[in-house]
């Protein structure tokens, strides 16, 4: 049995679907991933033992040729560079993920949507299993919340029923995606696709969430099927210089924004920095993407690049990143009280959701200062804020990739049964 597992993102993109696929390689499955070839991914699949097949393109080139574009693009030359880069992907994508495909029984996507609508394609193409999954209930059609919202076609502000909007964003959706996905239809021979977001989500999408930070709803307008997160184990020690930082006084504060790259975030560190100095802590800083650094020389203040974050959480007081599905999980896991600075996308989820559970504060808006970090970190670091983080941190499942892994090779099983019967 063979399973390609497809993605085209950041880390918060790739380290999950390594998790599934380690767990599926417990099961005897045979599993490779389709991930864009940038060093750190290719590090993180070789660590967990899983073949790499390249997608298009080094994710971190691409993002900074869209932010570059993007900047330089009016409002409505903003929605058209989705539409036409849309087009390349799915096309690009398709070559990188139908030649990954080869001896497959079935095709798991995740990511960018285009990347996920060629690997649909591929699946169609081939006569493939095929599944959709999302790190997260934002991005599924649902009654209980509203759906994305585009550049150049925002939600009215009049429409309060979610259904209808989520019907319009079958509309936006064909207008952004619909060309792209079609003209790769023509060119391998299938008939056109009516309804794009439909046709990649499927009527029974995977919700690789877990079911504390993000219970799925019952809504008429999807079933879907929520697996719980999927982690990739880390035992990856703490570098000696780290650890003699934290034993050399008070559990300190963590800041990090992940696979942000924007500017700005610098800025924010620097704001944080200040701000846990404030509240008499000492500060580790992640420097990601945004590539952040050290307000000064003293020695409350430690940089680190990639670390395992699974062993750091829980030796630190607190949490300030952007919402990523990953690191939100990584934290309640451990029990890390969390100030969340959503940027984008799904991230004004993940904070939301760490106000209502109380396991930490949601920033107001993506630019914080002195003034708002300093008051977001006096909830976090309140022992009210800890008592709830460390009583959640129970409530966290660890076997959502191992949900997964078992009930897809149950379809793969259930169908070589229908096949010889």
């Amino acid at each position: 049995m063979r399973v390609l597992l497809s993605t085209y993102g950041s880390r918060g993109d790739v380290e999950p679907l390594a998790g599934l696929a380690v767990a599926l390689q417990a099961l005897g499955v045979q599993v490779r991933v389709c991930a864009p070839p940038d060093r750190e991914f290719v590090e993180l699949l070789e660590r967990a033992g899983v073949p790499m097949a390249p997608a298009f393109s080094s994710v971190r080139e691409w993002v900074g040729e869209m932010l570059k574009r993007k900047a330089e693009a009016t409002p409505q030359g903003a929605a058209e560079l989705i539409s036409t880069t849309a087009g390349m992907i799915v096309a690009r994508q398709f070559e990188a993920i139908n030649a990954a495909a080869d001896g497959c029984d079935a095709v798991v996507a995740t990511g960018l949507f285009p990347s996920t609508a060629a690997a649909r394609l591929v699946a169609e193409r081939r006569g493939l299993d095929y599944a959709y999954a999302a790190y997260c209930p934002y991005f599924v059609p649902s009654s209980h919340h509203r759906p994305h919202e585009y550049p150049n076609h925002p939600l009215p502000a009049d429409i309060a029923d979610n259904a209808v909007l989520w019907d319009r964003d079958i509309e936006i959706m064909n207008a952004l995606f619909g060309a792209g996905v079609n003209a790769q239809c023509a060119a391998i021979g299938l008939g056109p696709v009516k309804n794009v977001r439909d046709y990649v989500f499927t009527e029974r999408p995977w919700l690789a969430s877990d079911p504390t930070l993000s219970p799925w709803r019952p809504t008429p307008l999807r079933d879907v099927v929520q697996t719980g997160a999927w982690v990739l184990p880390d035992v990856r020690p703490l570098a000696p210089e780290l650890l003699a930082f934290l034993q050399a006084g008070e559990p300190p504060v963590y800041v990090g924004f992940g696979s942000m790259p924007m500017h700005g975030l610098k800025g924010a560190a620097l704001a944080a920095i200040e701000a846990i100095r404030a509240q008499g802590r000492r500060a580790i800083v992640a420097r990601g993407w945004a590539q952040l650094g050290l307000l000064d020389d003293r020695d409350d203040c430690f940089a680190v690049g990639d670390v395992n974050q699974q062993a750091l959480f829980g030796r630190v007081a607190a949490v300030v990143h952007h919402g990523g599905a990953g690191t939100t999980t990584t934290a309640a896991r451990a029990g890390a009280p969390q100030v969340v600075v959503p940027q984008i996308v799904d991230q004004p989820y993940w904070a939301g959701r760490v106000g209502e559970l109380g396991i930490g504060c949601a920033h107001d808006g993506p630019v914080p200062s002195f003034e708002s970090l300093s008051a977001a970190l006096a909830i976090a670091l309140s022992a009210q804020t800890r008592a709830r983080a460390s009583a959640v941190a129970g409530l966290i499942r660890a076997d959502g990739a191992a949900v997964a892994a078992k009930s897809l090779v149950d379809v793969l099983n259930q169908a070589k049964r229908s096949v010889t019967a």
